[in-house]
């Protein structure tokens, strides 16, 4: 046997391993984003047809006709906003892929997409003002937990991009 052979072996069996990972990750990233543009493009869908589908679904839920203007209105403003919100997700996969995602622009869309997750949360209060389900209750919720999580998630971006720019300075 040759010195140093079982070493090599190993090195190259962990490279492999490694490189599996890395195509494991990158797949499940791209898988995500294609998810990702998928439900923005069908989010605006949903959210155009909002007068005539909201007609369709009253024929079920006959409180959803009994305040049709309102229900328009507020889910089209929850539709918007969750549009905005999933484009800055989309925004930051994007720089994922590129394998770059430690940027201001990533801690700049995590602050927006808190602010629009509590907006979101607001305005899902304002129609349980007109009509109140347990599941509204639930989604409330879930926004103020998805805004707080951004925004620490901000804070934590934040730092390492200032601490990747220190170490880029660092010769």
């Amino acid at each position: 046997m040759y010195p140093g052979y079982g070493a090599e072996l190993i090195i190259e069996v962990i490279m492999e391993e490694k490189k599996d990972i890395r195509t494991k990750k990158n797949c499940l990233t791209t898988w995500t984003k294609y998810l990702l543009d998928f439900m923005f493009y069908a989010g605006i869908a949903v959210t155009v047809t909002l007068p005539f589908s909201i007609r369709k679904i009253g024929e079920q839920f006959p409180y959803m006709v009994e305040h049709y203007e309102e229900s328009v209105i507020i889910y089209f403003v929850l539709g918007v906003a969750a549009m905005v919100l999933v484009r800055e997700l989309r925004k930051i996969f994007r720089t994922v892929l590129e394998g770059d995602c430690f940027v201001q622009e990533n801690v700049i869309s995590l602050q927006k997409m808190g602010n629009w997750s509590f907006f979101i949360a607001v305005m899902s209060v304002v129609r349980s003002i007109v009509y109140m389900t347990v599941a509204m209750g639930v989604v409330i919720l879930v926004f103020i937990i998805a805004g707080l999580f951004s925004k620490v998630l901000a804070c934590v971006f934040a730092e390492a991009v200032r601490y990747k720019q220190e170490n880029d300075l660092t010769i």
